[in-house]
């Protein structure tokens, strides 16, 4: 039976989960992706927005479908969060010119003017979180993390 006591930092140890990785590892990125959801938040802009945000600036004329394969998401689910971003006037779809099938997507200026105040808000919610470590220690966190990922072979990027 797990026992609940008062640690030295003033709240509950609950001995039995306390030995866990998984335990550590969840009360630290639960408060790390909601303090950055929160600050997304004050901008009107999701996790979710974000994160397509970033693939488009990274990938100029990105297709939609190659956005769904990327995030491991559907397409009908970047499908719903591009509808967002272009009400925002933040991207742009546009028909490629060797297939008109194929929509190829773009940051507006309005886009590219919000992109950095948007990463400087994820690398403010990083540093808050993070530099307590120095950049050795930030260097192994990293590469624990993508060990761990390549071998359970995670690839779906965390949208929510």
């Amino acid at each position: 039976m797990e026992t609940i006591a008062p640690s030295r930092s003033g709240r509950l140890a609950l001995s039995g989960l306390e030995t866990h990785l998984g335990y550590w590892l969840r009360l630290v990125s639960n408060q790390v992706s909601g303090a950055f959801a929160r600050a997304l938040q004050t901008r009107r802009v999701s996790v979710a927005e974000w994160v397509v945000l970033s693939c488009i600036q990274e990938w100029p004329e990105a297709k939609p479908g190659d956005l769904a394969g990327a995030l491991v998401l559907t397409r009908g689910a970047v499908s719903k969060v591009l509808d967002k971003l272009e009400r925002k006037n933040w991207i742009a779809r546009r028909i490629s010119p060797r297939d008109n099938r194929v929509q190829l997507l773009s940051l507006t200026r309005q886009g590219r003017r919000i992109f950095p105040e948007l990463a400087d808000a994820a690398a403010r919610n990083d540093g808050n979180f993070f530099d307590c470590l120095d950049a050795r220690e930030k260097a192994l966190l990293l590469r624990l993390l993508r060990k761990l990922a390549d071998f359970h072979q995670i690839r779906n990027v965390p949208i929510d």
